[in-house]
């Protein structure tokens, strides 16, 4: 996982990183969604939101990093996106 690099979505607008939040109720920044490929990223964009997908960017990010950016915006894991089509989903906390 470490050296492996993820795509992540990130808001042009106020630099915020897409996240999921599967629990409604629970505190924190949610799961910092990430992606294995570009294109897949890019895939869920332009199917879940095709009107603002313009208003984001694909940045990458190796696995060494997911650590410390995980704890500067307080998420509470990480969702790595399977399928960006359906959305599937793997919920995972650090270690």
């Amino acid at each position: 996982m470490f050296s492996q690099i993820y795509y992540l979505i990130r808001s042009k607008v106020d630099g915020q990183y897409i996240a999921a939040k599967p629990d409604k109720t629970a505190t924190g920044g949610g799961y910092l969604l990430m992606f294995n490929e570009d294109f897949d990223a890019l895939s869920y964009l332009n199917t879940h939101a095709p009107d603002v997908a313009n208003r984001f960017a694909i940045e990458s990010i190796s696995g060494s990093q997911i650590k410390g950016l995980l704890q500067r915006w307080g998420f509470t894991g990480i969702g790595v996106v399977e399928d960006p089509l359906l959305p599937k989903i793997q919920f995972l906390l650090p270690s």
